[in-house]
């Protein structure tokens, strides 16, 4: 029997501390997805050199990440299975052209897989970030940790647009990873649905 939502890709957009990893576990059991975090794609790369999650990182750095990104969508766009879903989670923000270039690369990455893409804009109250950035456990992911700098990014940019579709945008500022998580979920199932019920429309959907 193939997955609840076979062969789609979910890309979850928020800031730091907005609960992307946390929503992603959710719901990834409910869609039977793989979870290819932002953490999972930088920490190859971080975790070789000396990053106090504070001190902002040399821009070469991100010319190192993005290698690394490139090669797991290929990967997932030639070798994975047909039928598979993931779930991508990204910081990205207006206006960043590194952050525009990899959204780019994870839409064609579902295209290239002909996969049902579903970009989703995860909001936050800048009181309710603040509180989750400093929860325990982040600084041991290499994660940030600065309180006032996502209280100070939330008010100077807006997290990436990506005008598709298929979007989807969540305040998830008073609700838990898995109400989160549920209400995706649902706007999965209708997009689904949709395309289901006219031939062809599965790749016409995601573009």
């Amino acid at each position: 029997m193939p997955p609840p939502h076979s062969n789609t890709v979910v890309l979850l957009l928020g800031f730091e501390g907005t609960g992307k990893l946390t929503i992603a576990q959710s719901l990834a059991p409910a869609i039977g997805a793989r979870i290819v975090g932002n953490t999972w794609i930088n920490n190859p790369i971080f975790g070789v050199i000396d990053t106090d999650t504070h001190t902002p990182l040399h821009p070469s750095i991100w010319v190192q990440t993005r290698k690394v990104r490139e090669a797991v969508m290929d990967t997932i766009a030639t070798l994975s299975r047909p039928n598979a879903s993931f779930i991508f989670t990204y910081v990205g923000v207006e206006g960043d052209p590194y952050d525009r270039h990899s959204y780019e690369l994870m839409l064609r990455t579902a295209e290239r897989r002909n996969a049902l893409f579903v970009p989703v804009r995860l909001l936050c109250s800048e009181t309710e970030l603040a509180r989750r950035i400093a929860m325990p456990g982040r600084e041991g992911q290499l994660k940030t940790t600065d309180p006032l700098a996502a209280i100070a990014r939330s008010r100077s940019q807006t997290v990436l647009d990506p005008k598709h579709p298929n979007k989807m945008a969540l305040d998830v500022s008073a609700r838990t990873a898995a109400e989160s998580a549920e209400a995706i979920e649902r706007h999965i199932r209708i997009l689904g649905n949709s395309a289901a019920d006219r031939p062809g429309a599965r790749k016409a959907i995601d573009k």
